[in-house]
């Protein structure tokens, strides 16, 4: 079983793409190469191979950071199954991973919701997608420092707050106020949770 995300950029023109794009495709290989396990298509859209299912959640989180962080946002589906048709272009390869995701995917356009999944359990993608629902009452509500220091957290998570604060150049106090602003206890709660249930998942 893999995992494929799928998202676009909301409002991403906002900003041009050159206050974002190589970032965001730092970030990006920090989780594969290009294009064999991520592609940016369209200028605003993007496919991404997660190959350990369990990370994904992990992964989707430092994504709408990242954008929360320069006050845009993004649309996220991720998709479990296979992959049974495999090229060297993700977005040329298919399989019942990519078709849920873009399943999903058109269902949160419509649906007006930034981030779900879609697996072969529907008992499972129900409770996971309804926890994701109530915390995108939050994570939609991101400010940017508040995202900015998300990120540095989940991208660093031996930290102390004492260390995040040298990283973004405040003391330990502010770093505090940010992790308890951000919900970032009920965000780490929520992954390991998800991590924990997608492991009785079987395909």
């Amino acid at each position: 079983m893999t995992a494929i995300l799928t998202a676009d950029i909301i409002n991403s023109r906002k900003l041009t793409s050159s206050n974002w794009m190589d970032d965001l495709k730092a970030l990006l290989n920090t989780f594969g190469k290009t294009p064999n396990n991520w592609e940016i298509y369209r200028g605003d859209e993007f496919q991404l191979e997660i190959k350990n299912p369990e990370n994904a959640l992990f992964v989707a989180f430092q994504i709408k950071a990242f954008f929360k962080s320069i006050k845009l946002d993004a649309r996220i589906s991720i998709g479990f199954g296979e992959k049974t048709f495999k090229t060297r272009k993700i977005a040329e390869s298919n399989g019942t991973a990519f078709i849920r995701s873009g399943e999903t995917f058109e269902t949160l356009k419509k649906q007006k919701l930034n981030l779900a999944i879609h697996s072969s359990n529907q008992e499972f993608d129900q409770e996971i997608n309804l926890m994701l629902k109530l915390s995108l009452s939050f994570m939609d509500n991101w400010l940017q420092q508040s995202a900015e220091f998300i990120l540095i957290a989940l991208q660093n998570p031996t930290l102390s707050q004492e260390e995040i604060g040298l990283k973004i150049g405040i003391n330990q106090a502010a770093v505090s106020r940010r992790q308890k602003r951000s919900n970032y206890e009920l965000i780490i709660e929520l992954e390991r949770h998800f991590r924990k249930k997608i492991k009785t998942i079987v395909e």
